[in-house]
């Protein structure tokens, strides 16, 4: 039983053995697959090395090629500028020098010539001297001759002369005056004909009273309401008087207020088209109305500001703009003429090289003030001052509204265009209705006026008011003061009166010569 443990036991030590041996074994061959491997990978390595290096020399070899050449090409360049440079160093050395022998020639020219005038203005001095004795001895003499001395003769000449100096220094102050005044009057025509020409604006004269049609008597009846409460409804609610009379279907509103009046009448439209007319729906449609005018106030004052291209106003001044659209001055339509103002202004100024956007925008704004006058205490000119500063227009157009009726001095030309173009506006034909009575009114007032002046025989107003014509007394009334008296004419009535555009005042002084023969 020993024996086989014992072999058994060898066996395992033999095979622990062999797996040992072949263990060191696989180990050994490993190894020297390694070194074999990396033996390989030094060599390809050192090979890769070598021909990098041959690469690098050859690399190396065409940069320092190209180097050289570019160094050359450097160097011919630099050489072929210095060369240019040299050439043009040596012209500029040439025209120096010519230039330098030209002003040594000038010079030299320079030098004889004030030598010349040296001598020529000693010869002058003892000419002069000689001349002075002379000139004395000749007084001398005079003085003798005449029993005046040199100064007396002297007031005495100026004497003599000075009413002839006088009488063509007239002659040609007068004589300039006038051309100066028809060139200017000339150009003025032209400049305001012109822009009058290329602004053709319609005229539009407007009444206080509104008509509304009705499909029938019988509606009559129906707006009055049941003793009368319909139409005492409209009227407390609008403010406007309703007079319904014999007129066939028609019902008149009457009332100084254009915006309440324009309510009113959409109102009743809007009534009659409806039907239901009663305090209750009187009331529903008056608010509606007011709200539709609003509407159109706001859009009238846009398209206002788009027509003259005026733009970056404050939204309440388009308002008010649009508010002038239910406003007359004279039966004119207040927004139409400020419209038509605003292009005038332009135009003229624009042939005047001044700045079109301010004038149009003076223009425009120029009657604002009439939106509210209605509202507020004051003229409309003081009022639209007010507005223009509290929106913070410039100084150039609250200036322009301040002159236009002349109630300030103008600071500018542009206030000057728009009192132009506002009197042109008003005074087309056409644009602004007048009474008979007012009409011969102011044309008597206007006679009576010159007929106040001494020397006055006659006066006629003519041209619907536009021109006075006095005829004075000739022994009563001067050439000259002709002049004066035409002037203090204008003044009174600029003073008393209050009229559109301009008056014209022409005197007239006629001489008669009677003689007979016998």
């Amino acid at each position: 039983m020993e024996i086989p443990v014992i072999v058994l036991i060898i066996m395992v030590i033999i095979a622990l053995g062999l797996i040992v041996a072949a263990f060191f074994a696989g180990i050994r061959y490993r190894k020297q697959v390694a070194e074999a491997q990396i033996g390989a990978a030094e060599t390809k390595a050192r090979e890769i090395i070598d021909d990098a290096l041959k690469s690098a020399d050859g690399k190396k070899r065409e940069i320092l090629l190209e180097a050289k050449e570019e160094a050359m090409k450097t160097k011919n360049e630099m050489d072929r500028e210095v060369k240019e440079r040299r050439s043009e160093v040596q012209r500029q050395e040439k025209r120096l020098i010519q230039k330098e022998e030209a002003l040594d020639r000038k010079n030299e020219s320079l030098e004889k010539k004030e030598n010349q005038v040296t001598k020529r203005l000693e010869d002058l001095e003892k000419k002069n001297k000689e001349i002075s004795k002379i000139h004395e001895a000749q007084l001398a003499e005079l003085e003798k001759v005449s029993g005046m001395t040199s100064d007396q003769a002297k007031t005495v000449l100026l004497q003599s002369v000075e009413g002839d100096v006088k009488h063509e220094m007239a002659a040609i102050l007068k004589e300039n005056e006038v051309r100066t005044k028809e060139e200017a009057t000339k150009k003025a025509k032209e400049i305001i004909t012109n822009a009058i020409q290329r602004c053709a604006a319609d005229h539009v004269a407007e009444s206080t009273v509104s008509v509304v049609p009705l499909p029938s008597d019988e509606m009559k009846g129906r707006i009055i309401g049941r003793e009368g409460r319909n139409i005492r409804a409209l009227e407390t609610l609008t403010g406007i008087d309703l007079i319904i009379d014999d007129t066939p279907e028609a019902v008149i509103l009457s009332g100084f207020d254009p915006i309440r009046r324009e309510i009113a009448r959409i109102t009743l439209e809007k009534l009659i088209v409806d039907g239901r007319i009663h305090p209750a729906r009187i009331e529903e449609m008056v608010n509606k109305a007011t709200k539709e005018v609003e509407n159109r106030i706001r859009e009238e004052g846009e398209a206002a500001t788009f027509d003259t291209n005026v733009h970056g106003l404050h939204p309440e001044l388009v308002r008010l703009l649009g508010k002038l659209k239910y406003r007359t001055s004279y039966g004119q339509n207040v927004l139409k003429h400020s419209i038509e103002v605003s292009h005038l202004s332009g135009l003229i100024a624009g042939e005047l090289g001044l700045d079109v956007r301010v004038a149009k925008r003076a223009g425009l704004l120029h009657d604002i003030g009439k939106a509210v006058d209605h509202e507020m205490e004051g003229s409309h000119v003081s009022l639209g001052a007010q507005l223009l500063k509290k929106y913070h227009e410039s100084k150039t157009v609250i200036n322009a509204l301040e002159a236009h009726h002349g109630d300030v001095e103008p600071e500018s030309l542009i206030a000057v265009i728009v009192q132009a173009a506002d009197s042109i506006s008003a005074a087309r034909p056409g644009a602004r209705r007048e009474t008979l009575e007012n009409y011969i009114s102011r044309l008597e007032t206007l006679e009576a006026i010159a007929n106040d002046f001494s020397g006055v025989s006659k006066s006629y107003a003519i041209q619907a008011g536009r021109e006075l014509r006095l005829v004075v007394v000739p022994e009563q009334v001067s050439d000259d003061e002709m002049r004066i008296l035409a002037r203090s004419v204008a003044k009174r009535i600029e003073q008393e009166m209050e009229y559109p555009g301009q008056i014209k005042v022409n005197v007239i002084r006629e001489t008669r010569v009677v003689d007979y023969a016998k």
